[in-house]
């Protein structure tokens, strides 16, 4: 019997978290996001973070981020927002948000996911990548599935694997520290250890944050909640 592929597998494991994540009502969705907002917010690390990345959310489909980035900049801390674009290496860089104002002017793109454009308000904005950037502490991060051994299935155009890898060897030619890469999941998007198909180049997060729980893995590999 022929050996499935690892992009079949992938492929197969979008499709069916992706129907059952589609089902669910906008209630659901949003009652869950206003809980992994409250964990998010509450965390000793996002208090002692001073620049964090975090995706603005799609419509539907994925956990609502826009507590959270609020929440960012109304505390004083520096956001960084995802761009994808053919131009940036890897086809996506992180661009800084300034203010609520510049947050709420942001148009909506491809998918419904809105996404600034390269500058603003006549000003260019800083990428995450340029030399002068503040070094981001955490990187808030979104997927179709995680499962417990923190191993992140995306939505197959490879972006933020490439982003998270070329970032952290960027911070360490640095000198700074890697950023704490945090997945947010809705509970039908978290499956068990070893459920998620990964490949030599797909980077897994360091934590998992639902409505009831953080997701973490021990040095001996066992799941922590």
């Amino acid at each position: 019997m022929a050996t499935v592929s690892l992009t079949s597998r992938k492929r197969i494991l979008r499709k069916s978290i992706s129907s059952i994540v589609r089902a669910l009502s906008n209630d659901h969705v949003s009652t869950q996001s206003s809980a992994i907002a409250r964990r998010v917010l509450s965390a000793p690390w996002f208090s002692e973070a001073t620049t964090i990345s975090c995706y603005l959310s799609m419509p539907m489909g994925e956990v609502d981020t826009s507590a959270i980035v609020t929440a960012i900049l109304n505390s004083g801390k520096n956001l960084f927002v995802p761009k994808v674009d053919p131009s940036l290496a890897g086809g996506m860089d992180l661009l800084r948000i300034q203010d609520d104002d510049d947050l709420h002017s942001i148009p909506s793109g491809i998918w419904g996911i809105k996404e600034p454009s390269f500058h603003y308000r006549e000003t260019t904005r800083m990428k995450a990548t340029d030399g002068d950037s503040t070094s981001l502490d955490v990187i808030l991060i979104p997927a179709v599935a995680f499962d417990r051994s923190l191993a992140r299935l995306g939505h197959g155009k490879g972006y933020y694997d490439r982003f998270l890898s070329s970032y952290s060897s960027l911070a360490s030619a640095r000198g700074h520290s890697k950023p704490l890469f945090v997945g947010l999941a809705l509970k039908e998007q978290v499956l068990d250890a070893g459920q998620v198909p990964v490949g030599t180049k797909d980077v897994s997060v360091d934590m998992v944050v639902t409505p009831d729980e953080t997701i973490q893995v021990t040095t001996d590999g066992n799941s922590l909640t």
